[in-house]
Protein backbone atom coordinates (compact mmCIF):
# COMPACT_ATOMS: atom_id res chain seq x y z
CA UNK A 1 0.00 0.00 0.00
CA UNK A 2 2.56 2.73 1.19
CA UNK A 3 4.21 2.18 -2.47
CA UNK A 4 1.07 2.49 -4.07
CA UNK A 5 0.58 5.66 -2.58
CA UNK A 6 4.33 6.79 -3.19
CA UNK A 7 3.98 6.06 -6.81
CA UNK A 8 0.78 7.90 -6.95
CA UNK A 9 2.48 11.02 -5.72
CA UNK A 10 5.46 10.54 -8.59
CA UNK A 11 2.76 10.42 -10.95
CA UNK A 12 1.48 13.49 -9.62
CA UNK A 13 4.22 15.18 -9.60
CA UNK A 14 5.38 13.86 -13.29
CA UNK A 15 1.70 15.46 -14.28
CA UNK A 16 2.09 18.59 -12.55
CA UNK A 17 5.74 19.28 -13.66
CA UNK A 18 4.60 18.22 -17.44
CA UNK A 19 1.75 21.03 -17.07
CA UNK A 20 4.40 23.53 -15.80
CA UNK A 21 6.46 23.06 -19.01
CA UNK A 22 3.55 23.22 -21.02
CA UNK A 23 2.54 26.21 -19.41
CA UNK A 24 6.04 27.99 -19.56
CA UNK A 25 6.39 26.94 -23.17
CA UNK A 26 2.74 28.42 -24.95
CA UNK A 27 3.20 31.62 -22.36
CA UNK A 28 6.83 31.78 -23.72
CA UNK A 29 5.67 31.37 -27.33
CA UNK A 30 3.10 33.87 -27.16
CA UNK A 31 5.29 36.84 -25.98
CA UNK A 32 8.60 35.82 -27.74
CA UNK A 33 5.55 36.83 -31.01
CA UNK A 34 4.05 39.44 -29.11
CA UNK A 35 1.07 38.15 -29.16
CA UNK A 36 1.16 39.30 -25.76
CA UNK A 37 3.05 42.50 -26.77
CA UNK A 38 5.19 44.58 -24.33
CA UNK A 39 2.74 45.74 -21.28
CA UNK A 40 -0.20 43.53 -21.94
CA UNK A 41 -1.69 42.18 -18.40
CA UNK A 42 -3.38 39.42 -18.03
CA UNK A 43 -4.15 37.72 -14.68
CA UNK A 44 -3.34 33.89 -13.86
CA UNK A 45 -6.82 32.63 -13.83
CA UNK A 46 -7.24 33.88 -17.52
CA UNK A 47 -4.34 32.35 -18.71
CA UNK A 48 -4.97 29.39 -17.29
CA UNK A 49 -8.88 29.25 -18.74
CA UNK A 50 -7.33 29.47 -21.94
CA UNK A 51 -4.51 26.96 -21.56
CA UNK A 52 -7.08 24.73 -19.72
CA UNK A 53 -5.78 23.98 -16.90
CA UNK A 54 -5.03 25.05 -13.11
CA UNK A 55 -3.62 28.37 -12.11
CA UNK A 56 -0.71 26.80 -10.11
CA UNK A 57 1.18 25.64 -13.65
CA UNK A 58 0.25 29.05 -15.17
CA UNK A 59 1.92 30.66 -11.74
CA UNK A 60 5.14 28.74 -11.49
CA UNK A 61 5.85 29.76 -15.47
CA UNK A 62 5.26 32.84 -14.80
CA UNK A 63 7.73 32.75 -12.02
CA UNK A 64 10.33 31.43 -14.41
CA UNK A 65 9.40 33.65 -17.34
CA UNK A 66 10.33 36.30 -14.40
CA UNK A 67 13.80 35.63 -13.76
CA UNK A 68 14.24 35.33 -17.07
CA UNK A 69 13.22 38.93 -17.48
CA UNK A 70 10.54 38.60 -19.68
CA UNK A 71 7.20 39.25 -17.38
CA UNK A 72 6.95 40.98 -14.35
CA UNK A 73 4.34 38.78 -11.65
CA UNK A 74 2.04 41.29 -9.68
CA UNK A 75 0.73 39.73 -6.66
CA UNK A 76 -2.39 39.26 -6.61
CA UNK A 77 -3.22 40.65 -9.82
CA UNK A 78 -1.61 39.10 -12.71
CA UNK A 79 1.41 38.75 -14.87
CA UNK A 80 2.29 42.10 -16.56
CA UNK A 81 4.61 41.45 -20.43
CA UNK A 82 7.82 43.61 -19.54
CA UNK A 83 8.19 46.62 -22.40
CA UNK A 84 11.33 46.87 -24.03
CA UNK A 85 13.36 50.15 -24.45
CA UNK A 86 15.66 51.28 -26.15
CA UNK A 87 18.56 50.71 -23.41
CA UNK A 88 16.98 47.14 -22.80
CA UNK A 89 17.40 47.04 -26.58
CA UNK A 90 21.29 48.26 -26.19
CA UNK A 91 22.67 46.41 -22.91
CA UNK A 92 20.77 42.82 -24.74
CA UNK A 93 23.05 43.35 -27.98
CA UNK A 94 26.25 43.93 -26.31
CA UNK A 95 26.13 40.71 -24.16
CA UNK A 96 24.58 39.38 -27.34
CA UNK A 97 27.66 40.52 -29.51
CA UNK A 98 29.71 38.78 -27.11
CA UNK A 99 28.49 35.82 -26.62
CA UNK A 100 27.79 35.12 -30.22
CA UNK A 101 31.44 36.05 -31.27
CA UNK A 102 32.82 33.96 -28.90
CA UNK A 103 30.24 31.12 -30.27
CA UNK A 104 31.57 31.90 -33.77
CA UNK A 105 35.42 31.58 -32.19
CA UNK A 106 34.79 28.59 -30.61
CA UNK A 107 33.07 26.76 -33.32
CA UNK A 108 36.02 27.88 -36.02
CA UNK A 109 38.67 26.04 -33.52
CA UNK A 110 36.84 23.12 -33.65
CA UNK A 111 38.44 20.71 -36.37
CA UNK A 112 37.00 19.39 -38.98
CA UNK A 113 34.78 16.66 -38.58
CA UNK A 114 30.97 15.14 -39.41
CA UNK A 115 29.53 17.10 -36.97
CA UNK A 116 30.93 20.54 -37.30
CA UNK A 117 29.60 20.23 -41.23
CA UNK A 118 26.57 18.85 -39.57
CA UNK A 119 26.03 22.38 -37.79
CA UNK A 120 27.84 24.66 -40.79
CA UNK A 121 24.59 22.57 -43.32
CA UNK A 122 22.32 23.85 -40.72
CA UNK A 123 23.74 27.02 -40.43
CA UNK A 124 23.55 27.39 -44.72
CA UNK A 125 19.94 25.96 -44.50
CA UNK A 126 18.40 29.04 -42.54
CA UNK A 127 20.12 31.62 -44.03
CA UNK A 128 18.94 30.10 -47.73
CA UNK A 129 15.21 30.27 -45.69
CA UNK A 130 15.98 33.97 -44.80
CA UNK A 131 16.98 34.54 -48.43
CA UNK A 132 13.61 33.00 -49.47
CA UNK A 133 11.31 34.30 -46.97
CA UNK A 134 12.76 37.65 -48.25
CA UNK A 135 12.17 37.05 -51.69
CA UNK A 136 8.65 36.90 -50.49
CA UNK A 137 8.63 39.73 -48.44
CA UNK A 138 7.52 37.25 -45.57
CA UNK A 139 9.20 39.33 -42.58
CA UNK A 140 7.59 36.61 -39.67
CA UNK A 141 9.45 33.58 -41.72
CA UNK A 142 12.40 35.78 -42.32
CA UNK A 143 12.41 36.61 -38.41
CA UNK A 144 12.04 32.60 -37.36
CA UNK A 145 14.96 31.35 -40.45
CA UNK A 146 17.26 34.26 -38.67
CA UNK A 147 16.25 33.15 -34.66
CA UNK A 148 17.78 29.39 -36.20
CA UNK A 149 20.45 30.47 -37.30
CA UNK A 150 21.47 32.15 -34.05
CA UNK A 151 19.79 29.56 -32.09
CA UNK A 152 22.27 26.78 -33.89
CA UNK A 153 25.38 29.08 -33.64
CA UNK A 154 25.10 29.29 -29.61
CA UNK A 155 23.00 26.53 -28.94
CA UNK A 156 26.08 23.71 -31.21
CA UNK A 157 28.99 25.84 -30.09
CA UNK A 158 29.83 23.13 -27.61
CA UNK A 159 29.83 25.46 -24.04
CA UNK A 160 26.60 24.54 -22.36
CA UNK A 161 26.78 27.96 -20.04
CA UNK A 162 27.60 29.75 -23.13
CA UNK A 163 24.06 28.45 -24.73
CA UNK A 164 22.05 28.28 -21.75
CA UNK A 165 22.85 32.67 -21.23
CA UNK A 166 22.43 32.82 -24.89
CA UNK A 167 18.91 31.30 -25.06
CA UNK A 168 17.76 33.50 -22.34
CA UNK A 169 19.26 36.71 -23.84
CA UNK A 170 17.64 35.45 -27.90
CA UNK A 171 13.87 35.81 -26.09
CA UNK A 172 14.27 39.56 -25.57
CA UNK A 173 16.50 40.18 -29.14
CA UNK A 174 13.87 38.10 -31.14
CA UNK A 175 10.56 40.32 -29.62
CA UNK A 176 12.83 43.83 -30.50
CA UNK A 177 13.41 42.43 -33.81
CA UNK A 178 9.78 41.30 -34.42
CA UNK A 179 9.15 44.98 -32.52
CA UNK A 180 11.28 46.74 -34.55
CA UNK A 181 10.80 44.66 -37.88
CA UNK A 182 8.39 46.86 -40.19
CA UNK A 183 10.18 49.96 -39.28
CA UNK A 184 13.28 49.51 -40.71
CA UNK A 185 14.67 48.76 -44.16
CA UNK A 186 14.74 45.36 -45.36
CA UNK A 187 17.13 42.91 -43.86
CA UNK A 188 18.88 42.53 -47.08
CA UNK A 189 22.66 42.18 -45.73
CA UNK A 190 21.91 39.63 -43.01
CA UNK A 191 22.14 36.51 -45.19
CA UNK A 192 25.73 38.04 -46.34
CA UNK A 193 27.02 38.65 -43.38
CA UNK A 194 25.82 35.50 -42.07
CA UNK A 195 27.55 33.84 -45.01
CA UNK A 196 30.52 35.64 -43.89
CA UNK A 197 30.67 34.00 -40.32
CA UNK A 198 29.87 30.57 -42.11
CA UNK A 199 33.03 30.59 -44.39
CA UNK A 200 35.32 31.90 -40.95
CA UNK A 201 34.01 28.30 -39.25
CA UNK A 202 34.49 26.47 -42.44
CA UNK A 203 38.30 27.46 -42.69
CA UNK A 204 38.81 27.44 -39.27
CA UNK A 205 39.40 30.85 -38.82
CA UNK A 206 38.78 31.79 -34.95
CA UNK A 207 39.16 35.54 -35.35
CA UNK A 208 37.45 36.29 -38.41
CA UNK A 209 33.97 34.18 -37.55
CA UNK A 210 34.22 36.34 -33.93
CA UNK A 211 34.75 39.43 -36.15
CA UNK A 212 32.00 39.07 -38.46
CA UNK A 213 29.65 37.75 -35.89
CA UNK A 214 30.21 40.76 -34.02
CA UNK A 215 29.92 43.21 -36.69
CA UNK A 216 26.83 41.67 -37.99
CA UNK A 217 24.83 41.91 -34.60
CA UNK A 218 26.19 45.30 -34.02
CA UNK A 219 25.06 46.69 -36.93
CA UNK A 220 21.35 45.17 -36.45
CA UNK A 221 21.81 46.88 -32.90
CA UNK A 222 22.62 50.48 -34.64
CA UNK A 223 19.99 50.05 -36.95
CA UNK A 224 17.36 48.86 -34.11
CA UNK A 225 17.80 51.16 -31.36
CA UNK A 226 16.94 54.57 -33.22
Amino acid sequence: MPSAILKKRRNARAESGSRGEDAYAALKSAIRQNIYPPGHFAAENEIAAQLGMSRTPVHEAAIRLQEEGLVEVLPRRGILVRTISSRDIRETYELTIALESMAAEVLAARPISPALNKIVAHLESETKAMEAALKKNDLDQWAEADDRFHEILTGECGNGRLSRMASTIRDQTHRARLLTLRLRPLPVKSAIEHRAIIAAIRKGDPAAAARNAAAHRRRASEMMIP
